[in-house]
C-alpha cells in the first residue's frame, strides 16, 4: 500500500487585526461604563432613599424592577437605566475632581483672611479664586455638552470648545439633548408608581401594625394577646405583599394590589420559585433592623441607605423572576413542591415578625420603629414615614 500524501503544513497564527482588537477594547470599556453605572445607580437610589417625597422615586423604580422582570422574563431587563445613571456618576465624581483646585484656593484665601484681614494678598487669592471659578464652572458645562464622561472632565479639548462656539445652534441642539436625557429619566412616572405602591403596601400593613404598636401601651395580660393577633396579621401580610407589589408594578394597576387570589394562583404555577424570592427579601430586611440597635453616627448616616439599597434591589429582582416563572406555566405544579414550599414559607415568615416584634425593644427608635418596613414601604431605613 502507498503512504497517505503528506498534509499541508500549518497555516501561520495572524495577530488579531486592529478592528477586533478595537472591538474587544470597546467591550470591556462598555463593561466597565456598565458596572460603573450600576455604582452610580445604587448610590443615586440610596441618595433618594433618606430624602422625603424622593424616597417614593426609589420605590417606584424598585417596583418597576420587579414588574418589568415579571413581564418579560428577563433577569437583565430589571437593570434599568443603568446607562443613564453612568451619565450621571460620571458628572458627580468629574465635578468633584475639578472642583479641588477653587477649594485649595479657597484655603489660602481663608488663611490670608485671617492672617492678615484687607490686605493686598488675601484680596489677590480672592480674586483669583473667583477667576478659577468661573474657569471651572464653563469647564464643567463644556464637559457636559460632550457627554458627561469622566475624560471629559479630565481634558477639556479647548480648540474643540473654540470650534464648539462658532458652531450655529448650539445651544437649541444641547437644550434638546438636555431635555431628552431628562424626560428619559421618567422620574414622574417612578414617583407615581412609588407613591401608589407606597399606599397599597401601608393599606396592607396598617392593621397589624397599629394593633402592634398598641399592644405595647397595654399591661402584660392584653400585650400578649394585641401581640399574638399583630404578629398572626403581618406573618399573613409579609408572604403576600411582595409578590402583590410585584403584580401591581407588572400590571400598572392600583387594584392589582389587592388581587390576593390571583397571587395565590401563581403561588400554585411556581411555589418554590416563590419560596426562594420571599427568603431573599425577608432575610435582607433583617439586618437593616439591627443596624438600629444603636444611633447611626452622623458622618456614617449614608450607611445604612446603602446597605439597604444592596439587600433590595436583589430581592426585587428574585420576586419579578418568581413571578415571571409562574406565568410561564399553565398548571399547578405537583402537590409535593407545592406543600414543601409552604412549610418553607411559615417558618421564614414567622422569623422575620418576631424580630419586628422584638425590634421596639431593642431600635433607638422605640416603637416608631414598626413603622419601618424595610421589605415593603419606602427605602429609608431610618424613616419609613
Amino acid at each position: 500500500m502507498s503512504e497517505p500524501p503528506p498534509l499541508p503544513p500549518p497555516l501561520p497564527v495572524e495577530a488579531p487585526s486592529i478592528p477586533a482588537q478595537k472591538g474587544l477594547f470597546q467591550r470591556l470599556a462598555s463593561a466597565g461604563n456598565w458596572i460603573f453605572g450600576l455604582v452610580a445607580l445604587i448610590a443615586l437610589l440610596a441618595a433618594c432613599s433618606v430624602i422625603p417625597v424622593l424616597n417614593f422615586l426609589s420605590l417606584g423604580y424598585l417596583l418597576h424592577v420587579s414588574g418589568t422582570i415579571a413581564r418579560t422574563g428577563r433577569i437583565r431587563d430589571g437593570f434599568i437605566g443603568v446607562r443613564k445613571a453612568a451619565v450621571l456618576g460620571s458628572i458627580a465624581a468629574g465635578t468633584w475632581l475639578v472642583v479641588w483646585p477653587a477649594r485649595l484656593l479657597s484655603d489660602f484665601w481663608r488663611d490670608a483672611e485671617l492672617i492678615a484681614p484687607g490686605s493686598a494678598t488675601a484680596k489677590l487669592w480672592h480674586v483669583g479664586l473667583i477667576i478659577v471659578i468661573v474657569i471651572i464652572l464653563a469647564h464643567i458645562v463644556w464637559a457636559c455638552v460632550r457627554g458627561g464622561k469622566l475624560r471629559h472632565f479630565l481634558w477639556p479639548q479647548p480648540l474643540r470648545f473654540v470650534r464648539w462656539l462658532r458652531t450655529p445652534g448650539k445651544f437649541a441642539n444641547s437644550q434638546r439633548l438636555i431635555t431628552d436625557y431628562v424626560i428619559g429619566l421618567r422620574l414622574p412616572f417612578y414617583f407615581w408608581l412609588g407613591l401608589r405602591g407606597f399606599v397599597g403596601a401601608l393599606a396592607w400593613l396598617i392593621v397589624p401594625v397599629v394593633i402592634l404598636f398598641a399592644a405595647t401601651r397595654l399591661p402584660v395580660g392584653g400585650s400578649i394577646l394585641l401581640s399574638l393577633l399583630g404578629g398572626l396579621l403581618l406573618l399573613l401580610v409579609a408572604i403576600h405583599l411582595p409578590f402583590l407589589q410585584a403584580h401591581f408594578a407588572q400590571s400598572d394597576r392600583f387594584s392589582a394590589m389587592f388581587e390576593l387570589r390571583e397571587v395565590r394562583r401563581l403561588f400554585l404555577r411556581a411555589p418554590l420559585a416563590f419560596w426562594l424570592a420571599l427568603l431573599i427579601t425577608l432575610l435582607f430586611a433583617i439586618p437593616l433592623y439591627l443596624l438600629k440597635i444603636e444611633l447611626t453616627p452622623r458622618e456614617l448616616a449614608w450607611l445604612p441607605s446603602l446597605l439597604f439599597v444592596i439587600f433590595i434591589f436583589p430581592a426585587r429582582i428574585l420576586t419579578g423572576w418568581a413571578m415571571s416563572r409562574a406565568q410561564r406555566h399553565a398548571q399547578p405544579r405537583h402537590w409535593f413542591p407545592r406543600w414543601l414550599a409552604r412549610l418553607g414559607i411559615v417558618p421564614i415568615a414567622l422569623a422575620y415578625t418576631l424580630v419586628v416584634y422584638f425590634t421596639p425593644y431593642l431600635s433607638w427608635n422605640g416603637t416608631k420603629s414598626l413603622l419601618e418596613q424595610h421589605a415593603f414601604l419606602v427605602p429609608a431605613p431610618l424613616m419609613a414615614l
